[in-house]
């Protein structure tokens, strides 16, 4: 089980491996939901992206829906709802809807970004706006549909909607998403996994902005970060060449399934290629336990962050299934 010291959370992307396709990928996150669970990690939260080879979660409230009907105790939800794609009222009533059906157990995270391509984008919202633009004011509209108070619209009404309030997050990977979950009283997940340069910069903004609001009394900090654990470093590594490769190809436009490592073993990577990945991976969290531990640990004191979630993108169930146990192990183990 894992320690009470600094919650561990998942991000999962319901990954689609070469080899595999969208229902085995869906049905794997169903059954690593259960894991994490067994495993006590606090949530378990869907990222929603479009038109990716690799990534069948492009509509998380469906999945929600699935994973929390499949547990019966940790915390499910977004990570998030790109709200730039959505009406604010259908989302407010998707997430009251998951709220009412399973009360106290639901997360509705919010990023701005389309999660996807401008083309794409646009199919989505049907609409040469993309909204990102009104992203602030879209984010008060949802919340006033949910909120159980007089200030609210009374039309249109979300139904289920008012009093059917999940959690809400913002989500980020600048300073501007960052002083605005300050801004608005809003726990923050900072997604240091793929944007790790405004880090720092981010979590003092956002603390210097937080004004207390309804949902909350103090700022609330979650980071993400890229993790990928085995029992020995070699072994991490060669598992890590997966997470090469495809960052490769999302980089070079050559979409495609999450490669094995065998085959990003038998890639020829040039040398601007390599560095590329380099850059990218230095800050994920790579190797056996007491070193995953280590880097988890040295986060957090970085950070002061009251909550981590962790992405383990493998092409392996069974090896993203042991990183997972082998992150809580080591996570109670270090803080005995």
């Amino acid at each position: 089980m894992i320690s009470d010291m600094t919650p561990l959370s998942v991000l999962d992307l319901a990954t689609i491996a070469s080899g595999s396709n969208a229902a085995r990928a869906l049905a794997e996150s169903t059954e690593l939901a259960g894991v994490a669970e067994e495993l006590g990690y606090r949530r378990f939260w869907v990222a929603e992206h479009h038109g990716m080879p690799a990534v069948a979660s492009s509509s998380p409230p469906v999945l929600i829906a699935h994973l929390a009907a499949h547990t019966s105790s940790i915390r499910v939800g977004s990570g998030g709802v790109m709200l730039p794609n959505h009406s604010p009222l259908v989302v407010a009533e998707q997430f009251s809807t998951l709220e009412a059906l399973h009360p106290g157990r639901i997360d509705l995270g919010l990023g701005r970004a389309p999660g996807t391509d401008q083309l794409t984008a646009r199919a989505l919202r049907r609409d040469s706006a993309l909204g990102a633009e009104s992203f602030p004011d879209d984010v008060i509209e949802l919340y006033n549909y949910m909120a159980d108070h007089a200030g609210g619209p009374s039309r249109p009404a979300a139904v289920p909607g008012r009093g059917y309030l999940p959690e809400i997050w913002l989500l980020g990977s600048s300073l501007y998403s960052a002083q605005l979950a300050g801004h608005l009283g809003l726990p923050f997940a900072f997604a240091y996994h793929f944007s790790p340069g405004p880090l720092d910069a981010a979590v003092a903004a956002y603390r210097e902005t937080f004004k207390a609001s309804p949902l909350l009394d103090s700022p609330h900090l979650m980071v993400a970060v890229s993790v990928i654990c085995a029992p020995t470093d070699d072994e991490a590594k060669w598992l890590a060449g997966s997470s090469a490769l495809s960052i490769l190809q999302l980089h070079t436009g050559r979409l495609g399934p999450m490669p094995s490592p065998e085959e990003a073993a038998a890639y020829d990577f040039s040398p601007a290629e390599r560095a590329h990945v380099e850059s990218v991976m230095r800050t994920h969290v790579i190797g056996n336990p007491g070193k995953v531990a280590a880097g988890l640990a040295e986060l957090v004191r970085r950070t002061r962050a009251d909550e981590l979630i962790i992405s383990t993108r493998l092409h392996s169930f069974d090896s993203r299934r042991r990183s997972l146990e082998l992150v809580a192990s080591a996570n109670l183990a270090a803080a005995a």
